[in-house]
C-alpha cells in the first residue's frame, strides 16, 4: 500500500506528495500532460524535441546536470506517445535544488535560435542513428502507419520524418511550449524521505507564483474497428527476416486492460509461455521470439514479433503463430498456468515499490489516468482475472481482421 497526500495549487498543479523515511533520497517527479499524439501531422516530432530543449537552460540556469550534480543527485527524462515527464533523484536534504530547477524551466525556458540549433541536431542526429541506419530501427515506423489510420499513434514518438524537426520554426517551438508547458498541464510528485508541510511550502513558493495557461482542447480522432488484416512486406539491410504481427487492444482505463497484458504474457513472458517454449524452444522455428503491449492511454496495441530460425520461411513461423493463437482461443488456459503468471506480475509489482522514482513516476501517470489511487489496485485487477476472461479477451482480439501483419526482409 502506497500512501499519499494531493493537493492543487491556484495555478492548477496537481501536487502529490508520498513519505518513506526508509531511504536519505527523494524523487521528484514532473509530468506534463503532452506525447506524440498531440502533434500536428505535419510537424511531428516536437514533443520528442522538447524533452531535449528543456535541458538546453533557463532565465537563471543555464546547465540543468552541473546543479542536480553538485547536489549528489541526477536526473534524466522520457516522452512516449501520450506524456512527456522529467525525473530527478536528490539525497531528501537537497530537494530544494530541484524545485528551483523544475520552476525555472517551468516558467522560463530558454528557447533562442542557438538552443533550438544545438538540440535540432542532436534529435536529428538520434533519428538517423536509431531508425534509418540500425537494423530494424524503423520497423516501428510501418507497424504504427499499418495499425492507426486516423488516430495520431500512427507515427513514433521520435516523429515521422527528420524534415518535421528540421524545418521547425522557432515560433513553431515557442508556440508548441506556451500551449503545453503550463502547470495546470502537469503533475508534481515528491517522493522520499520529505514531509508533507514542508512540500507544501515548497510547492507554494517555487511553482506558486508561475501562472497557468489556457488548457489544450484536444481533438484526438478515435481509431475505428479495424475490419481486415492489414499487409506489408519490407526490404532492408538486416541480418535475418523478421515478422511482427500487431493487434488493436483497448484504452488504458478500459476494465479488459489488465486481461490483455496477461494476455501478452501467456503468449510469451519467460522460459515457459507459450510461444516460447513451443515454438522457439521444442520446435526450434524461431531464434527469437516476444509478444507485448504497448500499454497506450488511448486504444494500442499488442505485438508478436520473431525472427525465423534458419531454414524456416517467414510464412512458415507466422502460420505456426496463428496455431497458438487459435489453441489459445479454443482451449481455457490451466489455472496453474494463470497462478503462475499472476505471481509473477505481483511480485514484479511490489518489488518496483520498493524503489521512490518508480513510485513517484507511477503516481503521477494514474493521475493523469484520473485517480494516483489506482497504483494501489494494480495488484487486485489482475489477481481477479479468470482463465474465462484469458479466452474471451483472445476470442475477441487475436484476429486476422485485427491484425496488421508485417514482414521485415532482408535483401540479400
Amino acid at each position: 500500500m502506497i500512501n499519499f497526500s494531493k493537493f492543487e495549487l491556484a495555478n492548477g498543479l496537481k501536487v502529490i506528495v508520498h513519505e518513506d523515511d526508509s531511504t536519505p533520497m527523494a524523487a521528484v517527479n514532473v509530468l506534463y500532460n503532452v506525447g506524440a499524439r498531440d502533434e500536428s501531422p505535419e510537424k511531428t516530432g516536437f514533443a520528442h524535441l522538447f524533452e531535449h530543449l528543456m535541458f538546453g537552460g533557463s532565465a537563471n540556469i543555464p546547465d540543468f546536470d552541473e546543479p542536480i550534480q553538485r547536489a549528489g543527485g541526477e536526473n534524466n527524462a522520457f516522452t512516449n506517445n501520450d506524456i512527456t515527464n522529467f525525473y530527478n533523484v536528490v539525497p531528501a536534504d537537497n530537494i530544494e535544488t530541484v524545485f528551483w530547477l523544475e520552476s525555472d524551466r517551468m516558467l522560463h525556458l530558454n528557447i533562442d535560435k542557438k538552443v533550438l540549433e544545438v538540440q535540432r541536431k542532436v534529435v536529428i542526429e538520434e533519428f538517423k542513428e536509431t531508425c534509418l541506419n540500425e537494423p530494424y530501427g524503423d520497423v516501428w515506423h510501418h507497424i504504427a502507419d499499418l495499425a492507426f489510420k486516423v488516430h495520431p499513434y500512427r507515427w513514433p514518438t521520435i516523429g515521422k520524418i527528420p524534415k518535421h524537426v528540421e524545418e521547425a520554426t522557432l515560433e513553431d517551438v515557442q508556440d508548441f511550449y506556451k500551449k503545453y508547458y503550463n502547470p495546470n498541464n502537469a503533475i508534481l510528485v515528491i517522493a522520499g524521505n520529505i514531509k508533507t508541510e514542508k512540500i507544501k511550502t515548497l510547492a507554494e513558493e517555487w511553482f506558486g507564483e508561475i501562472p497557468s495557461g489556457d488548457i489544450p482542447n484536444r481533438h484526438i480522432p478515435q481509431e475505428p474497428p479495424q475490419l481486415e488484416m492489414h499487409q506489408r512486406i519490407q526490404f532492408s539491410n538486416v541480418p535475418v527476416d523478421a515478422i511482427y504481427l500487431a493487434f488493436h487492444t483497448p484504452a488504458r482505463n478500459d476494465k479488459d486492460f489488465y486481461t490483455v497484458d496477461l494476455l501478452s504474457d501467456v503468449l510469451c513472458n519467460g522460459g515457459s509461455s507459450r510461444l516460447y517454449r513451443r515454438l522457439l524452444r521444442n520446435e526450434r522455428l524461431f531464434t527469437n521470439i516476444d509478444a507485448y503491449i504497448t500499454g497506450n492511454i488511448d486504444p494500442g496495441l499488442l505485438i508478436i514479433e520473431g525472427k525465423p530460425a534458419d531454414g524456416v520461411s517467414i510464412e512458415a513461423a507466422e502460420a505456426a503463430i496463428w496455431k497458438e493463437l487459435e489453441i489459445l482461443k479454443n482451449e481455457p488456459i490451466p489455472e496453474t498456468e494463470l497462478q503462475k503468471l499472476k505471481n509473477k506480475i505481483e511480485s514484479t509489482l511490489v518489488f518496483s515499490e520498493t524503489n521512490v522514482l518508480n513510485k513517484a513516476i507511477n503516481l503521477a501517470f494514474f493521475e493523469l489516468l484520473g485517480d494516483a489511487d489506482l497504483i494501489n489496485q494494480e495488484v487486485a485487477a489482475y489477481r481477479k482475472i479468470t482463465t474465462d476472461d484469458i479466452q474471451r479477451v483472445a476470442k475477441k482480439i487475436l484476429t486476422k481482421e485485427n491484425c496488421s501483419e508485417l514482414y521485415y526482409k532482408s535483401k540479400k
